[in-house]
């Protein structure tokens, strides 16, 4: 999709963070204090990438979860801006930016996927069962 078609498709904040790399400031994003069952959607293009059970609160102002929703669901790479080395997570369908994910997260994992809410959609679990 062209980058004028993401700019119709999406809010201001949702383009900058999930097309240009962008990150919402911390403890605003809708999703941090979401506790309901379900599961997270890129926001660009559907695509199923965490469970609610894989959520947890992080203390980091993000919404974290310990793993995707199954191998292969987040594509991850190599990031040195801001002059550091972190492993961004993209969203694998459509290359959106979701976040990072760092090696300090909770067992089993081991890994805290720091995703940004604008990146995001919620499928309630009843609305996802009568898919």
């Amino acid at each position: 999709m062209a980058n004028e078609n993401w700019k119709e498709k999406l809010t201001t904040e949702q383009y900058q963070v999930a097309r240009c790399g962008g990150t919402e400031r911390p403890g605003t994003g809708k999703y941090l204090y979401n506790k309901a069952t379900g599961t997270y959607q890129c926001v660009c293009c559907g695509y199923t990438l965490f469970g609610s059970d894989a959520k947890y609160d992080s203390g980091s102002g993000w919404p974290s979860f310990w793993q995707p929703v199954k191998p292969g669901a987040v594509k991850e790479k190599t990031d040195k801006s801001l002059g550091m080395e972190r492993t961004e997570v993209l969203c694998p369908q459509c290359g959106a930016h979701l976040g990072h994910v760092f090696q300090d997260g909770p067992d089993p994992s081991g890994l805290r996927y720091c995703i940004n809410s604008a990146s995001l959609d919620f499928l309630p679990e009843t609305a996802a069962n009568s898919q």
